[in-house]
């Protein structure tokens, strides 16, 4: 998949932070949170306070090796911090601790899908590699005014985790699939909340054209974007802006650039540095971390299974592809829709689709107009309510038709399947001699001879007319497989 002008070749590099889910900074035991009171999650080692040492949060480390191995990277058996020393007026220290040297997490891959031909269709799936993924600490935030500029600490010293991928994505569909594959994985293992909306999952992108199997162009970097809808529009904007400089003869400067998503436009934010620019250099007050190779298989043994390996054992138990990718998209709804799935193993299928199509519409009925409808984990209807209602459906004691008005009746108020179907009497009935009897009065009706003729002429379709009057009599009770049995016997 490509969005490259003709004649070109675009190559995309991202660098992703992702705040880490802890309870505590990364080298402080100050709290840290999303929209606490300005300067109240702080304490004197996140305030760079004279006299005060870093102390590595054990959780923070452990959080990225579980990245690490989700994503199938090397794990080194070391792993150690540097001072990078730029001026950040967010910061307190003015220099920030990362990992330049020793990152703890190298190599590895994130499996993407690409869009397919439609959304009942899988699209093609590969891997992303990435270079490393590294821990260091967040900054703070500034606020800018007319009178000047105010300074939030709360941020600083939060545990981020940055993770620079290989030039390997080739369009802004791409990055977005990427970024897509990553906050599922991230979230679904618990490794991060991932909100994009409070910063705790932002972007930077690296972006260069080249001809065709030609030498990498000159790249520049949009930093800071904070939406994946933000990171498909500036990376779009920066192909066609590259493209205009180059067909008209001007070259690239490697340069930061910010990005304006009301606008779509993109601006230079400074010349574009490098590694030395930062003079780098390992930090006297943080010694070298080895990682025990038990803890490592420890970790390995708390991730969850990937989504996207989920999404292929659902499609190898007969699951349509778009209710496997709903299904897989929320970590909580898969994991009810499992439990669900162990009570009644007997029929994924219907218990997949009666959750994606029936029960996903009633949901959203259920609120006002502009509200966020519940997810089925958090509705009234519990995994056991499902799995009973399937197994009804199954027993053939309810049809599908009855099965949808349980289902409303369990989204309003809960309660069990069997125990609704006994208070509104909707019992289905199989009895054939009862059948019998009401069908032989539907087939006594004069103004339906025409479709009893129609029928017995050869004309299949026609036995519909008479199926209708049979399901009236019978206030829809009659199962619908021996209505057509006996209705097929009766007219010969």
């Amino acid at each position: 998949m490509s969005d490259a002008p003709a004649g070109w070749e675009v190559v995309v590099g991202l660098e992703v932070h992702i705040q880490l889910r802890t309870g505590a900074k990364v080298f402080s035991a100050a709290p840290w949170g999303f929209g606490a009171e300005p300067n109240t999650h702080v304490d004197a080692v996140s305030l760079g306070l004279p006299g005060t040492l870093p102390v590595v949060n054990l959780a923070a480390l452990e959080q990225a090796i579980r990245l690490g191995l989700a994503v199938d990277a090397e794990i080194p058996e070391t792993c150690a911090w540097d001072r990078k020393n730029y001026f950040y007026p967010d910061n307190p220290k003015n220099y920030q601790l990362t990992q330049q040297a020793r990152p703890v997490v190298v190599g590895g891959s994130v499996e993407i899908e690409l869009p397919g031909p439609s959304r009942n269709v899988m699209g093609e799936h590969r891997r992303v590699r990435l270079h490393h993924a590294h821990l260091e600490e967040d900054v703070g935030k500034l606020t800018h005014s007319a009178g000047g500029s105010l300074v939030d600490y709360n941020r600083a010293g939060v545990p981020l985790l940055e993770i620079v991928t290989e030039p390997d994505l080739r369009s802004a569909a791409e990055a977005e699939a990427f970024l897509r594959a990553l906050h599922a994985l991230v979230t679904q293992a618990g490794i991060s909340d991932a909100d994009m909306e409070k910063g705790q999952l932002r972007c930077d992108a690296n972006v260069s054209l080249r001809r065709p199997g030609g030498p990498l162009g000159t790249r520049t970097e949009t930093k800071n974007l904070n939406s994946i809808s933000g990171v498909r529009a500036a990376i779009e904007a920066e192909v066609a802006r590259q493209a205009r400089e180059l067909e008209a003869g001007r070259a690239i400067a490697q340069e930061t650039r910010g990005f304006d998503a009301e606008t779509g436009r993109s601006h230079v934010l400074r010349s574009k540095e490098d590694a030395q620019d930062y003079r780098y250099f390992p930090d006297p007050d943080i010694p070298a971390v080895r990682v025990d190779r038990a803890r490592v298989e420890r970790l390995r043994a708390t991730l969850p299974e990937r989504p996207f390996d989920r999404q292929r054992r659902y499609l190898g138990l007969g699951l349509p592809y778009t209710a496997a990718s709903v299904l897989v998209a929320d970590a909580a709804t898969s994991a009810w829709f499992e439990t669900a799935l162990a009570a009644h193993p007997a029929n994924p299928v219907a218990l997949a689709n009666l959750v994606v199509n029936d029960l996903a519409g009633l949901l959203v009925a259920s609120v006002a107009p502009g509200e966020p409808a519940p997810s089925p984990a958090s509705s009234r209807v519990t995994p056991a309510a499902l799995a009973e209602l399937v197994r009804l459906v199954d027993a053939g004691t309810l049809s599908k038709q009855q099965a949808k008005e349980v289902l409303a009746e369990l989204v309003r108020a809960g309660g069990s399947p069997a125990a609704i179907v006994a208070a509104k009497g909707l019992a289905q009935t199989s009895d054939a001699g009862e059948i019998e009897a009401v069908i032989a009065e539907v087939l006594a009706d004069p103004a339906l001879a025409g479709s009893v003729a129609e029928f017995r002429a050869g004309n299949d379709k026609a036995i519909n007319a008479l199926k209708g009057p049979v399901m009236k009599r019978t206030k829809g009770k009659a199962n619908p497989a021996v209505v057509d049995q006996v209705l097929r016997r009766l007219l010969g």
